[in-house]
């Protein structure tokens, strides 16, 4: 489908016209197995801290809503955070994720935190052991297409060394040999889950 490199637009245009097409049946039963490979492949019972995205259902991204309520119901010790868009529009922080927890939808319609101290206070990136991170395509070095804003670069850069960084996708694609235009700033993968299978970096 692709050459020997490919650049992350031609990526993102490709990846998320494909996942687009999907219905909300199939992204349900992905989103899934998403889960079920993160569980089987990973020491998440081990984990204190999970950072995770909420999905953007406007782009078909990966329903977490999965994971997250089955977290809450096996009453696992796993705390879990997730990130609000700062005023600036380039940063992002991270609040605890609870049942008790308000949230909101942003301009962009990503359903976050309300900031509270005592339902969803600010979880900082140093304490993370693994992040759950969107994407839209990744290469053989971990090198991952995301939409383009570069939020998560600037936020794996702040995470402490051994923190693992796995990317989920939807759609069953195998790593692409090379990203052509990756950036010094861009910050690899350790692993990679789609609905069939696990790469790890």
């Amino acid at each position: 489908m692709f050459g020997i490199s490919s650049t992350k637009a031609d990526l993102r245009r490709t990846a998320l016209a494909r996942r687009m097409a999907l219905d909300a049946g199939e992204v349900a039963r992905r989103s899934n197995k998403l889960r079920e490979n993160l569980f089987r492949e990973f020491p998440v019972a081990e984990w204190q801290w999970l950072h995770l995205f909420l999905p953007l259902e406007k782009r078909n991204e990966p329903d977490l809503w999965f994971f997250i309520r089955w977290v809450w119901g096996e009453e696992l010790p796993l705390r879990l955070a997730v990130p609000v868009v700062q005023p600036d529009g380039m940063s992002l922080k991270h609040y605890e994720l609870t049942p008790d927890t308000q949230l909101t939808q942003n301009r962009w319609g990503i359903t976050e935190p309300v900031p509270d101290a005592v339902t969803a206070p600010e979880v900082l990136p140093g304490v993370l052991d693994a992040v759950l991170v969107p994407l839209l395509a990744v290469d053989r070095a971990g090198q991952r297409v995301g939409y383009g804003g570069g939020f998560y670069d600037r936020f794996l850069a702040q995470c402490r060394p051994g923190t693992q960084f796995i990317g989920l996708n939807l759609l069953n694609e195998p790593p692409v040999r090379r990203i052509a235009d990756v950036l010094p700033t861009d910050v690899p993968l350790t692993a990679y889950i789609t609905p069939g299978r696990v790469w790890h970096f």
